[in-house]
C-alpha cells in the first residue's frame, strides 16, 4: 500500500521539475540568442462558448451608433415625459396648462392639435406659435401686419369674418355667430366683410288666378332681400375699431343677379343704429354697396357727434350732391379726419350749378384730387375759384380743362340750340333713328 501512495507523488513532482527546467532552458536560449523580432500576436476568434457566460461577451462587445440624438437606450420613457404625453392625449377633455412649469408648458403647447375646439383654447392659450399653426392651417396667404402683428388676433377675426360672409338669412342659425362672442370679444378690433348673402328665394308656384279659402295674394310676394343685420354682433365686441363692409355676392358666376347687390332700406337702418351705438369705431367704410343719396344721408345722420370717429370711406356708390351736402355737414359735427367720396355721382347730376367758388380754404392735395373725381362727368359748372386753397397744380390744371370744355359746350349750345335739343323731343315717328350728342 505505501508503495502505491508513493508513486503519483512523484509523478506529479517529476512532471512539475520537467515544466520547471523547460522554462529555464527556453529562457536561456533566449537571453543567449539576444532580442529577436517582434512577431504579430494573432488572436484567435473567440470560441463559442457554451453556458450563461456566452450571452454576457456578445453584449460587452456590442456598438450601438443612435443617428436621433434624443434616443436612448432606456426601454421606458421618463415619467414626465408620459405625464405630458397623457396632457396632450386628454386635453380637449381635461385641459392642464397653467399648472406646469414653464418648459413643460412649451412642449405640451407644441403636441397640441390646431383643430381642438375653441371653447378649449380660446381662453386658456396666448402662445403665438399654436395660433400661428392654426392660421397656416386654415389659410395659407396670412398678413399678420393687418392685424396688428397677432396671430391670435388674425385667427379670431378671419374666422368671424367667415362666418358673417356664409351666414345666410332665415337659413343660418344666429347663434352660430353670437354664441363665438364670449371667446373672441377681447380679441377681435377689425371686421372687413366683403360678402353678404341674401335669403333663399324659392321658386314661385304658378298661378292658376284663383286664392285658397285663408289666403291671399301677400302669400305670393317674394321674401325680402335684408341681410345679416351686425347689431347684435358689434354691440358685443367691445374693442372693434375698424369696420369695412361690402354689401354683394362674390363668385356668383353664372347665377348673377342684380337683386344679389341690393342694399336694403332695411339693412340702412339697421347699420346706423349698429355704428351710432359703437363708440370704439374709428374707421367706418361702406363702398361698392349702391348707396345713394337717401341711404347716405341716414348712415351720415347717425354719425354726427361720434365721439372717436376718425375716417369715413363711401366711394363707389351712387352718392349725389345732396348725400355729399350731408357729409359736408359731418366735418363739422365729428372729429372726422379723413373723408373719402370717390366714384360717387357728385356734382354730375347737377344741371343749374355753374359757379363755384372755393377760395382760401385749406383744401389739400386729397380734397383736390376729390374736386377733380367730381368734376370728372359734369357739363354744367362753369367757373371753379380755388385760390389760395392748397390745391396741387395738376388738380387745377386738370379742372381747368374741364371748365373750358363745359364753357366749349355752352357756346355750342348758344350758337346752335337746336342742335342740342333732348332727345325726347328730338326722336319722333318721323325720324325714329336720329340720336343727339
Amino acid at each position: 500500500m505505501q508503495e502505491t501512495l508513493v508513486t503519483p507523488t512523484l509523478s506529479v513532482l517529476s512532471r512539475s521539475s520537467i515544466t520547471m527546467q523547460d522554462r529555464s532552458s527556453t529562457a536561456g536560449q533566449a537571453s543567449s540568442t539576444g532580442p529577436q523580432p517582434s512577431r504579430p500576436s494573432v488572436i484567435p476568434p473567440p470560441s463559442k462558448s457554451k453556458g450563461w457566460k456566452s450571452g454576457a461577451n456578445v453584449r460587452r462587445m456590442r456598438r450601438i451608433i443612435a443617428e436621433d440624438p434624443e434616443w436612448s437606450l432606456a426601454i421606458v420613457p421618463l415619467l414626465t415625459e408620459l405625464c405630458i404625453q397623457h396632457i396632450v392625449e386628454n386635453f380637449q377633455n381635461n385641459p392642464i396648462l397653467k399648472q406646469l412649469l414653464p418648459e413643460h408648458q412649451q412642449k405640451v403647447l407644441n403636441h397640441l392639435s390646431p383643430d381642438l375646439p375653441l371653447t378649449v383654447t380660446a381662453n386658456l392659450i396666448d402662445d403665438e406659435n399654436y395660433w400661428r399653426r392654426c392660421c397656416m392651417q386654415r389659410w395659407p396667404v396670412c398678413h399678420v401686419a393687418r392685424h396688428g402683428g397677432s396671430w391670435k388676433r388674425l385667427f379670431f377675426e378671419r374666422h368671424l369674418e367667415n362666418l358673417i360672409k356664409h351666414f345666410i338669412p332665415s337659413t343660418t342659425d344666429p347663434a352660430v355667430i353670437l354664441d363665438l362672442l364670449p371667446f373672441c370679444r377681447n380679441y377681435v378690433r377689425r371686421l372687413c366683410v366683403d360678402q353678404f348673402l341674401p335669403p333663399v328665394q324659392l321658386p314661385l308656384q304658378p298661378w292658376n288666378g284663383e286664392l285658397s279659402d285663408s289666403g291671399s295674394e301677400a302669400e305670393m310676394e317674394q321674401p325680402t332681400g335684408d341681410h345679416y343685420q351686425l347689431r347684435d354682433l358689434v354691440a358685443g365686441l367691445s374693442h372693434l375699431e375698424e369696420l369695412d363692409l361690402v354689401y354683394g355676392v362674390k363668385d356668383c358666376g353664372m347665377n348673377f343677379e342684380w337683386n344679389l347687390f341690393l342694399f336694403t332700406y332695411q339693412d340702412c337702418h339697421s347699420l346706423a343704429a349698429t355704428i351710432k351705438a359703437c363708440h370704439t369705431l374709428k374707421t367706418f367704410r361702406l363702398t361698392r354697396s349702391k348707396v345713394d343719396d337717401d341711404k347716405a344721408r341716414i348712415l351720415i345722420r347717425s354719425l354726427l357727434d361720434h365721439p372717436a370717429l376718425e375716417e369715413l370711406d363711401l366711394s363707389h356708390n351712387l352718392i349725389g350732391d345732396r348725400g355729399a351736402r350731408a357729409a359736408a355737414k359731418l366735418l363739422s359735427h365729428s372729429h372726422l379726419r379723413v373723408l373719402t367720396l370717390a366714384n360717387n355721382q357728385v356734382l354730375t347730376v347737377n344741371t343749374t350749378l355753374t359757379s363755384i367758388n372755393l377760395s382760401c380754404n385749406h383744401i389739400g392735395l386729397d380734397g383736390g384730387k376729390q374736386l377733380l373725381e367730381g368734376m370728372s362727368d359734369n357739363k354744367t359748372l362753369l367757373e371753379f375759384d380755388l385760390r389760395l386753397s392748397d390745391v396741387a397744380q395738376e388738380s387745377e390744371y386738370l379742372i381747368g380743362q374741364a371748365l373750358c370744355a363745359n364753357r366749349e359746350a355752352a357756346r355750342q349750345r348758344a350758337l346752335n340750340p337746336s342742335h342740342f335739343m333732348s332727345p325726347i323731343t328730338a326722336k319722333g315717328p318721323e325720324n325714329p333713328n336720329v340720336t343727339w350728342v
